[in-house]
């Protein structure tokens, strides 16, 4: 289909140059020795008795090494005289099923060769509680039968809603490992209420399940592990936002008119493009202080790894035929039905190429006089440490300590077919 778009989409393009962004690079490389050195400098690890079956609930978020991380905590356990078993803690992830949640974790380098103990996936659930209106609170009914549970999670801002606690052990204990049935309940209350009712289903649980510990990932700007933390079920609620507020800071940021983001995919964040990042998200319950303020996001492709799930593509302006031909309805509708974000898959203006859709971005902007634009590319959410920016930035990044200049501005190179070079 032609387009008639007054004035046409030929405009001056600005010029790109190349730069990279210095963050927090803080990393753990021997990350079976910090989780042995934790473990044994712990001195409340006595209250892990010899024979204990300890349920080892690991999640469904591709946390950087997690393989590594679950055979170190389950060889300590083992060295403590336990036997540990690993528990899938993922709500309704994987189909909603015990083997899709078993497959998830296997994709993860996960199963019982690879780690030694059993893993026990199962999606029944048993009720340990209520909350003060009635509202049931379910827990695996594997974790709950087992002499103790031990979480292991990141810490990490959520992408749908702000709160004391957002994706961490509380929502590991209270969301994960309710299953299918506690996740149902939790996302219909509204996500309105998330920010009040985790902590409220989190002290349900730490109260009346046996919980021990969870272990707490504090990632870098880069997606690597940072840090390790072991918090004890009593400390679990009140030391939690400081860690959430530790792990804010050390996200990577960007500094634009328009965002040009190359790809989305459900392996780069659970909204498909990280609104941590991009200052966009479909909850209306998503409001952080120092979001980015874009006029306009560009989506140019979906990630191989994400399979067809255009979650997010929703919140983007703009995009190409070829992310709506690569995008599979079905699975991206159900994960956002799922989460209650129905924004999130709303299909945005689709233009043939690359090109058209950067200059259909421009060409809507307010107060922009062309080539002057501010324009950002990234890779995607994740990668933030290379990307490039337009001209009319220059001199303000030129100030930033935290920005380094790496090349001359060049013409943005799109080949014959529209395609963008970068």
């Amino acid at each position: 289909m032609a387009l008639i778009i007054e004035g046409g989409l030929e405009l001056p393009l600005p010029r790109m140059i190349p730069v990279r962004q210095k963050f927090d690079d803080t990393q753990l490389i021997d990350i079976t020795g910090e989780i042995a050195k934790l473990f044994r400098h712990d001195g409340q690890m006595v209250r892990i008795r010899a024979g204990s079956r300890i349920a080892v609930a690991v999640g469904s978020r591709g946390i950087h090494a997690i393989d590594r991380i679950t055979l170190a905590v389950i060889r300590e356990l083992v060295l403590l005289g336990a036997s540990p078993f690993i528990v899938p803690s993922m709500g309704s992830h994987g189909g909603a099923t015990a083997e899709g949640q078993r497959k998830i974790l296997a994709d993860f380098g996960i199963t019982e060769a690879t780690m030694g103990v059993p893993v026990v996936s199962s999606m029944e659930t048993v009720q340990v509680g209520s909350l003060e209106d009635g509202t049931p609170v379910w827990l695996d009914r594997e974790a709950m039968a087992a002499d103790g549970i031990v979480v292991i999670n990141r810490i990490k801002p959520h992408t749908a809603f702000v709160g004391e606690y957002e994706s961490g052990l509380l929502k590991m204990v209270a969301i994960g490992l309710g299953k299918h049935r506690g996740a149902a309940a939790f996302h219909a209350a509204g996500m309105d209420r998330f920010g009040d009712l985790l902590p409220a289903l989190g002290r349900v649980v730490l109260k009346q399940a046996p919980i021990l510990f969870g272990l707490a990932v504090i990632e870098n700007a880069y997606d690597r592990p940072a840090r390790f933390e072991i918090v004890w079920n009593e400390n679990i609620i009140g030391r939690e936002p400081d860690l959430l507020r530790e792990a804010r800071e050390r996200m990577a940021r960007i500094i634009p008119d328009v965002l040009v983001v190359q790809e989305i995919g459900k392996e780069i964040s659970g909204a498909g493009m990280d609104p941590n990042i991009t200052g966009r998200s479909g909850s209306p319950y998503f409001r952080r202080q120092r979001s980015l303020r874009v006029q306009r996001i560009v989506v140019l492709n979906l990630t191989k790894a994400t399979k067809g799930n255009a979650t997010g593509l929703g919140l983007a302006d703009v995009t190409t035929d070829r992310v709506v031909k690569a995008m599979d309805p079905e699975a991206t509708w159900i994960n956002c039905i799922t989460s209650g974000v129905l924004a999130s898959a709303k299909l945005p203006i689709h233009m043939p190429t690359d090109r058209e859709a950067v200059l259909l971005a421009l060409k809507t902007c307010a107060r922009v006089r062309h080539p002057q634009s501010r324009m950002v590319w990234i890779r995607n959410t994740l990668a933030l440490e290379h990307i490039w920016i337009s001209e009319p930035l220059l001199p303000e990044m030129k100030e930033n300590p935290q920005i380094e200049i790496v090349g001359d501005p060049v013409p943005m190179p799109f080949d014959d077919a529209g395609n963008l070079l970068f």
